[in-house]
Formats: structure tokens, C-alpha cells, sequence
């Protein structure tokens, strides 16, 4: 087990990420300059991935930039919110276990967030790809579609009000299912119980670790935001508004972590 990683005079096991607006632009490959830190940052800790994005998106933004890294067995990712998790197992990256939904309730879930959307009026008829995406263990709804660009995300609810409105108007109507505020421009849906936090702890309890022993960067820590389950946990927590600060603050703590002699 490598040595982790120091901040402000406290060590962590392990660092665990948000991965939109936090490694990378949404739905957007990391990049070179974050490449090259993440890469040092898996030579000296344990590193996790927490999102809503499927592990398509893992794939894509992280795992195709990373290339044959050689230390896999450091990654652990959690693909739509913790209701998965995969790991390297020395010769592919495996599937430890996957909560999913039952047909019925993803069937109900398509039906009300569709509902929803389309009376409160944010039913979008030019999109960039679907705006309703059956991950599994989570249903998704993107105002813009799965492959929408990063400025017409950011411009469609700055506020957070329209988002906000339809994980109301779901939340009201699935008392059964979890609704959550997810990327810009998404709202997620899982089984009751299930969001950032409940991944942590899943994963605390796979690799024997406490809550101490966690560092998390994320950039929606606000109170309603998808990243505030892991703070509320009592995981220390850094605030991040996009790649670049994440880029920042890590690569103190990453050359920090050196400095001390930490991941020899």
C-alpha cells in the first residue's frame, strides 16, 4: 500500500476526486498538464473517482489519458455515484458490485423525470444526443443531451434554479428512489440511500480505512450539491471551481507529499 499524500500537516490514505469541473471540463478528457499530476499522484497514494458520469465517461476522460500507467492498482473508481465500483484485478479493470435498479423502477423514473421536464417547461427539443440515459444503477436526466458543450451547459441554469425545480418536482413523486442535483445541467436518480457518501463508505470498508484517511476535491460541495454527502460524512474536503484550481491546490499537495519523503 503506497504512503498517501500530506495536507496542512495531516496525512491521507488516500484522495478521492469529483471528475467534471473537477479533473476535467464536463464530459471533456483530461489534460496534459493534469495527465502528468494525476500519474505522480498514483505513484505516492491511493486515488478514487467518484462521479454520476458512467464508466464510459472513466474511460474516455481519464483511463484513454492515462494510457498503460503502471500503477492500476492504486485506481478505484465509482461511476455513477458510487452505485459501482471497479477496480484493476492484475489483468483487467473488474466490477467488485453494482447496485442496480429494477426494471420497474428505472421504467417509473424515465416516466417522471420525463413528466417533469416537459411541464415545467425544460424539455429541450435541440440537444446535443439523449437526454435520458438508462446507466444501470442510475437514471440520468441531461437538459442538453449526454454530449452538450461545456458554454451551453453553463449558460442553460446558471442558478441552479431549473435543476433544482425538476429534482423537486421527481423527488416528490419517487419517495422510493433517490433524486439528486447532478452535473450543470443533469438531476440522477439511484436507490434510496445511495449518493457520494454511501460510496465512501463502501470503499472504506473494502480497503479498511477510516473516514480520516480520506482527502476529497470536489467542486460542488454547496449545500444541495452532489459532493456535499461526502463532506457531510466528515471527509475532509477542498473546494475547487473547475480543473485549473483542482490542478493548483492537488499539485501543492502532491509536491508537498515529495518533499516529505511520502510514496518512497
Amino acid at each position: 500500500m503506497p504512503d498517501g499524500v500530506t495536507r496542512d500537516g495531516k496525512s491521507y490514505k488516500l484522495v478521492m476526486f469529483d471528475l467534471d469541473d473537477t479533473l476535467a471540463p464536463s464530459k471533456t478528457p483530461m489534460s496534459d498538464e493534469m495527465v502528468g499530476l494525476f500519474t505522480d499522484l498514483l505513484a505516492t497514494s491511493m486515488v478514487c473517482i467518484i462521479s454520476g458520469g458512467q464508466y464510459g465517461q472513466f474511460q474516455s476522460q481519464v483511463l484513454d489519458r492515462l494510457g498503460d500507467f503502471p500503477d492500476k492498482a492504486n485506481l478505484h473508481l465509482m461511476p455513477t455515484n458510487g452505485t459501482r465500483y471497479i477496480r484493476w484485478s492484475g489483468t483487467e479493470w473488474e466490477t467488485v458490485y453494482a447496485e442496480d435498479l429494477s426494471t420497474g423502477q428505472k421504467d417509473e423514473a424515465l416516466r417522471v423525470v420525463e413528466e417533469g421536464a416537459r411541464s415545467l417547461g425544460l424539455w429541450e427539443t435541440e440537444t446535443w444526443g439523449p437526454i435520458l440515459e438508462d446507466r444501470g444503477s442510475q437514471i440520468t436526466f441531461s437538459a442538453l443531451g449526454q454530449s452538450a458543450p461545456v458554454d451551453a451547459k453553463a449558460a442553460w441554469d446558471p442558478d441552479g434554479r431549473k435543476k433544482e425545480a425538476l429534482r423537486a418536482y421527481a423527488a416528490e413523486r419517487l419517495p422510493e428512489l433517490e433524486v439528486r442535483s447532478g452535473g450543470s445541467t443533469s438531476v440522477d436518480i439511484t436507490a434510496k440511500g445511495i449518493d457520494k457518501a454511501f460510496g465512501a463508505r463502501r470503499l472504506t470498508e473494502i480497503l479498511d480505512l477510516g473516514i480520516a484517511d480520506i482527502l476529497f476535491y470536489g467542486d460542488r460541495l454547496d449545500e444541495g450539491g452532489n459532493d456535499r454527502p461526502v463532506a457531510d460524512l466528515g471527509i475532509d474536503s477542498v473546494q475547487v471551481h473547475g480543473w485549473e484550481d483542482t490542478f493548483g491546490k492537488l499539485g501543492a499537495v502532491v509536491r508537498r507529499s515529495v518533499a516529505d519523503g511520502l510514496g518512497d
